[in-house]
């Protein structure tokens, strides 16, 4: 994965950890408790969903949990619509993610913020019901922007206790988005010219690091807008070449682009 250093770093802290645990409880020594549940804050498009996946691939082969299965859900999967229901909703969902990693995204949504009485609250409380009584049968990851996360986890005193530890996504630098960029525009079959690569990078970094900047999204988002003009400039052409067909020039760049970048 491009970037993202720091939650390289915890993640392996982590799994030494586990390792480390392990050799520990094989030569009779204590073994302390560490919990594997985690919180992951940051801004959309940085990799959250992937890396919990990798997590789970790691406690799996770590011994640690039976599967390396993900099951990913969102508020909608866990909050009913009626009284009781929202118990049954997060059990069965809880239920499928046994042995594995339950994935929570956007998992602020449980507890809008001014909201009142509200079933997200519901969900949260049976969760950690669960998770006590599963404690190690189970790893839930909970995800999202970092203000609401940590609004989030100040909302019940339990969730504070067994989400002891965090990992920080950041915003992707300009070079890293270039370079998922062209990752993408490889694995579709096409070729970015120097120039072309050179613009691009003028143009994200021009692009304000708000909430509503997607990351990898975006970068997804503008080669699907570099292929779509490409395809209209190609469409002049009467019997174009491969290498037509596979070029991003500069001028397929979005207009706010090419003007930044003149």
């Amino acid at each position: 994965m491009i970037g993202l250093h720091a939650v390289k770093q915890e993640v392996t802290d982590l799994v030494n950890l586990l390792s480390a645990t392990r050799q520990r409880q094989a030569a009779g020594l204590p073994v302390p408790k560490v919990s594997n549940h985690l919180v992951f804050s940051g801004p959309p498009g940085t990799g959250k969903t992937t890396v919990a996946r990798l997590y789970a691939d790691l406690l799996h082969s770590l011994g640690v949990l039976p599967t390396g299965r993900l099951v990913e859900v969102s508020r909608a999967d866990l909050v009913g619509r009626y009284v009781g229901h929202t118990a049954q909703l997060t059990k069965e969902v809880f239920d499928r993610a046994l042995g594995g990693v339950l994935f929570i995204d956007e998992a602020y949504t449980l507890t809008p913020e001014g909201a009142g009485s509200d079933f997200g609250q519901e969900a949260v409380e049976t969760l950690l019901k669960l998770m006590e009584d599963h404690r190690d049968e189970i790893v839930v990851i909970v995800a999202g922007h970092t203000d609401e996360m940590d609004r989030l986890l100040a909302s019940n005193p339990g969730l504070a206790s067994r989400f002891a530890r965090s990992v920080a996504f950041e915003n992707y630098s300009t070079d890293e988005l270039v370079e998922i960029t062209g990752r993408y525009a490889a694995s579709s079959g096409y070729d970015c010219a120097p120039g072309t690569l050179l613009a691009l990078g003028a143009y994200l970094e021009q692009l304000p690091r708000d909430r509503s900047f997607g990351n990898a999204r975006t970068a997804r988002q503008t080669l699907e807008a570099m292929m779509t003009r490409q395809a209209r400039r190609i469409g002049a052409i009467s019997a174009p070449s491969l290498d037509d067909l596979r070029l991003l020039l500069p001028d397929d760049l979005p207009q706010q682009a090419r003007l930044t970048t003149r």
